[in-house]
């Protein structure tokens, strides 16, 4: 189920991840996987403690399980992945080979 937040703003201190957007015009429900790709990426440990807070770690879970391999960088995905016991996820259809996208 998703989580209405009508009110509640992103801290400013995740502002430096969104370069690209305005984070005011951001929306915590519509905008969740940005925001959490980002912060599960980039974030401190207190900004982690606001996301887990904000989306609890089921919304989180499924954020790694549909989208985790894709948008994350492969060392955050393995982090988040075992730290929150997640066995199955969606596979990236894309199959590049170790060292194979930029050897030339």
């Amino acid at each position: 189920m998703q989580r209405d937040f009508p009110s509640l703003k992103i801290p400013k201190e995740l502002k430096p991840y969104f370069q690209e957007y305005d984070i005011a015009r951001l929306n915590l429900s519509r905008d969740a996987n940005l925001i959490i790709q980002r912060t599960l990426e980039f974030g401190t440990w207190d900004e982690l403690r606001w996301l887990f807070e904000m989306y609890r770690s089921k919304r989180i879970r499924l954020f790694l399980r549909e989208h985790g391999e894709r948008q994350l960088k492969p060392v955050t995905f393995s982090y988040w992945r075992k730290l929150l016991n997640i066995r199955r996820w969606k596979k990236s259809p894309f199959v590049v080979g170790r060292g194979e996208l930029w050897d030339h």
